[in-house]
């Protein structure tokens, strides 16, 4: 029985799973993305976040921890030299888990995880976007500069529209709908013709 074992076996012996947490983290840390299965992935996030976050502080007991969990010299100079000045001002969340559907041998959940601050399309997107921390759902709220100028330009229109109906000159526009356009191009000939006549 596994009652209250939280994290997962992966089907192999704790020597096993060591040595193979040890060699994806070393992976990941070597070429920023790695290709393996889901539950691997997520056991490996587990792994390789606090030995990010521990060389942080480059000293030689940080060093010295994080080489008894890889076991690789050229990770270990990697992760503090290079991938440790990227991910400075970050909390956490060193890694991105991207699903990639089913294998095709034996249908297993597939994933590409890769070191979050080396993707450089989705820096370049996130650099461009504003982030808002809140949303309304009623939409963006107008500041008073802007619904005072609203008001004011909605009163100069109703001012407008007032000014503009007398009831002679609304009387006027009707009749010149009845006759249409092309009777007020007409009219417009005749007196053309009839200024080039007095010429």
């Amino acid at each position: 029985m596994r009652h209250r074992k939280s994290f997962n076996h992966l089907g192999r012996t704790s020597a096993h799973r060591k040595a193979m947490l040890s060699n994806m983290a070393s992976s990941l840390i070597l070429h920023k993305r790695i290709t393996t299965t889901v539950a691997k992935a997520k056991a490996l996030r587990g792994y390789i976040e606090p030995l990010i976050t521990k060389s942080k502080e480059d000293t030689t007991h940080s060093r010295r921890v994080v080489f008894s969990y890889l076991q690789d010299k050229d990770a270990v100079t990697e992760l503090f030299r290079e991938v440790s000045k990227k991910i400075g001002d970050r909390p956490g969340g060193y890694t991105r888990i991207i699903k990639l559907g089913n294998r095709v041998g034996d249908n297993a959940d597939m994933a590409m995880m890769e070191l979050v601050d080396y993707n450089e399309h989705l820096l370049k997107e996130t650099s461009t976007k504003k982030t808002t921390t809140r949303r309304r759902r009623g939409g963006k709220k107008k500041t008073t500069t802007e619904t005072a100028h609203v008001a004011a330009v909605k009163e100069e229109v109703v001012e407008e529209k007032v000014e503009e109906t007398p009831k002679a000159d609304a009387e006027a526009p009707a009749a010149e709908t009845k006759e249409g356009p092309k009777s007020e191009a007409k009219k417009e000939e005749k007196a053309e013709g009839e200024t080039n006549a007095e010429k």
